[in-house]
């Protein structure tokens, strides 16, 4: 049966990890075998850490990995590594805000033999309008871009097979504040087999958001940069290869 990591990136989460770890950890319980919950600490200042390793004690699957501070491109792409180098088959990304369900991860699941990667689609934002002007700026900007129209580059719930993963983030340039929009972008420029499937996304229940509007937009600047430096990337890759 199919090793399953789901990877959860935590900065400053005290308020929601622990709902977070024991709503994700039934999950590696029930799916795969000897499936791992993988939380990356990404040099949190609260008692995040501390936490997640009280809950540790009593979850032998649950594995802690500890970093200083760099953002949540990079802690992504550290879990991505850390699975791939432990035997994962199959890796499942969201974060802990609690903004995600598992409801949904049933079906993600079970379509995980016929395609590289099946990622989810918000059809109900909860996180304000700002970050659902972003999306759909993005949704734009890589439509402008590459001519594919990639639903929601940048949401929190996505499940990849190991050998196409590794492939991408191989590729990744190191410390890429962006890795989601990377990996779908990636995915996509690559003919690689994806799936989308709607899922909600709830409110943040707990604890302070680290954006503002002056931060969603720099976020979105960002995001258009990087989708034009892939792309250039990209265009020298194909030429070395005529």
């Amino acid at each position: 049966m199919d090793k399953l990591f789901v990877v959860i990136p935590a900065y400053n989460e005290e308020k929601n990890i622990s709902r977070a770890i024991e709503e994700w950890y039934p999950v590696v319980e029930r799916y795969g075998n000897d499936s791992k919950l993988l939380i990356i600490n990404d040099g949190s200042k609260d008692r995040t850490l501390e936490i997640i390793n009280e809950c540790a004690q009593s979850r032998n699957d649950l594995i802690v990995l500890d970093k200083p501070n760099s953002g949540h491109g990079p802690s992504v792409v550290a879990g991505y590594r850390y699975a791939l180098a432990h035997g994962a088959d199959y890796v499942f990304q969201t974060d802990s805000d609690g903004q995600t369900s598992t409801e949904e991860f049933g079906d993600f699941w079970n379509a995980r033999s016929d395609y590289d990667m099946v990622i989810g689609r918000r059809y109900r934002r909860g996180d304000g309008f700002g970050r659902l002007v972003v999306s759909r700026t993005l949704r734009l900007i890589l439509r402008v871009i590459y001519g594919k129209w990639i639903w929601d580059a940048n949401v929190p719930y996505r499940l990849m097979a190991a050998a196409p993963l590794k492939e991408c983030t191989d590729a990744e340039p190191d410390n890429y504040y962006l890795s989601n929009i990377f990996v779908a972008l990636w995915f996509e420029t690559h003919e690689k087999r994806i799936l989308y499937l709607p899922i909600k996304f709830e409110p943040r229940e707990a604890g302070d958001s680290f954006f503002n509007f002056k931060s969603i937009m720099r976020l979105g600047w960002q995001a258009a940069k990087d989708c034009l430096d892939f792309k250039r990337k990209l265009h020298t890759e194909r030429n070395e290869k005529c």
